[in-house]
């Protein structure tokens, strides 16, 4: 495979995964709260909050604030505030994002996802886990596990359609 090369993955079989793991977890908290981290994981949770229907609003993170990256990254101009219209204080929630890489994104959520309220719980269910992690999180369901190059980057664009490529 040359450098111009992508792989696909089938979105829809990978949330389908998804699902399943957490519809155990859904169906013992009925008022658990679906949050998703801005943009992908807000896809993946909007698809998911639609699945489950649960009487919760979907919430969705900007993290933008609470990276410590950066330099690196810099700040995407199209992500819009936090939105938690859910309360939070002694709820389960479920927070969602697209791919589980080193954990410096699921730190900053937690962060903000803290000035909101004191969840009872934080469960993590993330599309794609990558591996190599920098920080301790591990995810409580995995929609497609991939065993990667640190060179290569797994992409989920969207809305309609989502589209999952590995770079």
């Amino acid at each position: 495979m040359n450098d111009d090369a992508h792989d696909t993955f089938d979105v829809d079989a990978a949330i389908a995964a998804l699902r399943a793991q957490l519809a155990p977890r859904i169906a013992t908290t009925p008022d658990a709260v679906l949050v998703g981290i801005e943009t992908g994981g807000a896809w993946i949770a909007s698809r998911l909050h639609a699945e489950f229907g649960l009487a919760a609003p979907l919430c969705t993170l900007n993290i933008s604030f609470y990276r410590d990256d950066f330099s690196t990254i810099g700040l995407h101009p199209s992500v819009g505030p936090s939105h938690i219209p859910a309360e939070i204080d002694g709820k389960t929630v479920i927070l969602v994002d697209d791919v589980l890489y080193t954990g410096r994104t699921v730190r900053a959520a937690l962060n903000e996802l803290f000035d909101y309220g004191r969840p009872a719980a934080v469960r993590l269910a993330v599309l794609v886990d990558r591996g190599a992690r920098e920080l301790p999180f591990a995810p409580d369901a995995v929609g497609l596990k991939l065993d990667i190059a640190t060179n290569r980057r797994i992409k989920l664009t969207g809305p309609d359609p989502l589209r999952l490529t590995m770079q």
